[in-house]
């Protein structure tokens, strides 16, 4: 009798450690930094932190337009510097802002010469403050989702 009463515990042990056992070795999906729209995070390269960053072009891929959302979370305005096939741009952040590029009356940045096509990453690079840089593959994208046709780049 003794012996069924151990046996039923160890079986109900091993089915419990089975049954939730999976969970101990797999990671949680909600730890996993991913960006969750069309553009992408740049990993830290500074005091800033630019989210969702795209280049919206034309059907030509000579020219795009650098959306994203940079912001500043120090006590001091920062300056973010980005390139893009030998150009570059520079931006300024007031002092505990969101700056969002082609959003509330900011523009986009415009980056000419381009060679590239919708569907494709562009490599940028990100650099703020004192920090070394980053580079990091930017989505390329095309009007063909309504909310993005007033990003096309108009060039004569």
């Amino acid at each position: 009798m003794k012996l069924r009463i151990v046996a039923s515990i160890a079986v109900g042990a091993a089915l419990t450690l089975g049954a939730t056992g999976c969970s101990m070795i797999s990671p949680q999906a909600t730890t996993i930094d991913y960006s969750a729209s069309d553009g992408v995070n740049v990993p830290p390269s500074g005091p800033l932190a630019i989210r969702n960053a795209m280049v919206i072009t034309d059907e030509s891929g000579t020219a795009g337009n650098f959306l994203a959302s940079i912001v500043n979370d120090t006590d001091e305005a920062q300056t973010l510097v980005l390139g893009v096939a030998g150009a570059s741009e520079t931006v300024r952040v007031p002092a505990r802002q969101q700056l969002l590029l082609g959003v509330d009356g900011n523009e986009p940045i415009l980056f000419e010469d381009l060679d590239t096509t919708a569907g494709a990453t562009l490599p940028m690079s990100f650099q703020s403050g004192d920090g070394e840089g980053v580079r990091i593959d930017v989505p390329v994208l095309d009007g063909g989702l309504p909310y993005y046709t007033e990003y096309v780049p108009f060039v004569e």
